[in-house]
């Protein structure tokens, strides 16, 4: 295993956010990190990529200690993308994705960043100034710098993401997802990624790893992960699972969906909803 994290502690504030987690990762697999908010996702990943400080357990990466490895050999082979990042600076889409690059000639450089802009759909935007791109156009440069760090890398790659497809329309989200899944298998790339998107998860990911209150509630198969029972225990979402012919699970929440406890007594003083021209015909 690439990857192998064993009772891993993390305090923020000097309070436990990360609670003995231990899981582990292989080369050739996507392994998406679900949870509600707060569940310490983005924490963990922070923890891996060296901004959170450990306050307990290990982690290894490919057989050695990650302390044991100095910056340099590390960022060779380990890339990571927050959640956000926000450029301000009169930046072009291509200088920023050159930005992941090692020191080298622009000659050298630029046909690893002209295959990354076509594959993250954004070549049109070569020329153009970052704070001027939507979000989602700006999250899809920072995903293509990201990669282009360890591109030609040699021997094992961790990629680290963090919601990367958040501010994404549909079709990039499933853009992205596809490819991330194809560097797993074809190039051997092992990538683990915090999503919410329950559903683009399971069409996904070979894993899934489902955190509650900073622990490992359940890690599994896709379908071993998303059932009804676990849904409502860890979200309080009431939902129906349907066993698509692809092989992955779809989630559908029902109308009654939400956590149980919540006071609903100032929702209960709207008006009631009107049907819909389709309803009343």
């Amino acid at each position: 295993m690439l990857l192998q994290v064993d009772g891993l502690g993390i305090h923020l504030s000097g309070k436990p956010v990360v609670k003995g987690l231990g899981f582990h990762l292989d080369a050739g697999e996507l392994l998406v990190v679900l949870g509600p908010n707060g569940a310490g996702k983005s924490t963990l990943l922070k923890g891996l990529a060296g901004e959170h400080k450990i306050a307990g357990g290990q982690v290894m990466f490919d057989g050695q200690l990650m302390t044991g490895w100095s910056n340099r050999d590390l960022a060779k082979q380990r890339a990571v993308m927050p959640q956000r990042v926000e450029v301000n600076f009169p930046l072009t889409v291509e200088e920023i994705v050159r930005l992941g690059r090692p020191p080298e000639p622009l000659a050298q450089s630029m046909p690893i960043l002209m295959e990354l802009m076509e594959l993250l759909d954004i070549a049109h935007l070569q020329h153009r100034l970052a704070p001027g791109l939507s979000g989602g156009e700006q999250q899809r440069v920072q995903l293509a710098r990201v990669l282009a760090q360890i591109w030609d890398a040699e021997g094992p790659v961790l990629l680290l993401l963090d919601e990367c497809t958040s501010a994404l329309d549909p079709a990039h989200q499933q853009h992205v997802f596809s490819l991330l899944r194809r560097l797993a298998r074809q190039r051997g790339f092992a990538v683990l990624a915090v999503a919410h998107d329950l559903n683009l998860a399971a069409r996904f990911a070979d894993r899934l790893m489902l955190l509650h209150q900073g622990q490992v509630h359940i890690e599994g198969l896709p379908s071993e992960v998303l059932t009804e029972g676990v849904l409502a225990e860890v979200y309080g979402l009431s939902a129906r699972i349907l066993e698509l012919e692809e092989g992955y699970p779809l989630v559908i929440p029902r109308d009654d969906a939400h956590k149980p406890g919540y006071s609903w007594a100032s929702f209960s003083r709207l008006a009631p909803e009107k049907p819909s021209c389709r309803q009343a015909s």
